[in-house]
């Protein structure tokens, strides 16, 4: 990385630690007691006032369970994709393809734990319906699926696959935030899985 890329990096830096843990739903405080970082450091950080050194980022990685790289969102110049994370509709988007307007294209997505638990009576997420295929799978938390009229909660290590025209909406199930892989695709592009046959002879995909 050149002086210049290390100067612009270090100058979005602090805006780019704020947007990380606001998007995780944490306070000052909260990240303060995970990290052993004092809030007041955290918030000359977020500020720009202080320029972070490795006692600083490191802790921070490891609490947003982030590679240092992608925390700084540097890049070394190797073939790895360095996503960038945006906001979107209140959630984080990260992207994990290097071109998502071509095929398939794959985002890690957070969104934020909700100022109040859901209960029975709690509206259902708005919906909307366009083009395409998605394919989701939960990392973390309890995600909410409104698809059509029924409602599925997701938690870590479920799945679900569907057409994107049907009407679909999701919120957050839990009291914290809820991570999940996506992939989108074009109408008709769906995923396809693929294991070694078993012992009897069948066959997933």
């Amino acid at each position: 990385m050149g002086d210049e890329e290390t100067a612009q990096v270090m100058t979005s830096l602090g805006t780019r630690l704020r947007a990380i843990r606001q998007a995780r739903g944490l306070t000052l405080a909260q990240l303060a007691a995970a990290t052993g970082v004092s809030v007041s450091t955290l918030s000359r950080l977020e500020s720009g006032r202080r320029e972070p050194g490795l006692r600083h980022l490191l802790p921070l990685a490891r609490a947003h369970r982030l590679p240092l790289d992608e925390l700084v969102g540097s890049s070394t110049g190797d073939p790895r994709v360095h996503p960038r994370p945006f906001t979107r509709h209140g959630q984080t988007w990260v992207p994990l393809t290097r071109n998502p307007n071509d095929g398939l294209h794959a985002y890690k997505q957070i969104l934020p734990a909700p100022a109040a638990p859901r209960t029975p009576g709690s509206p259902r997420p708005a919906q909307g319906s366009h083009e395409g295929h998605e394919w989701l799978y939960v990392l973390s938390g309890r995600l909410l699926l409104a698809l059509g009229d029924h409602d599925l909660v997701l938690t870590a290590g479920e799945t679900a696959e569907f057409d994107t025209r049907v009407p679909h909406g999701i919120a957050n199930a839990g009291d914290r935030p809820v991570e999940w892989l996506a992939l989108y695709g074009a109408q008709g592009e769906r995923m396809h899985i693929r294991v070694r046959p078993t012992g009897d002879g069948s066959r997933g995909s």
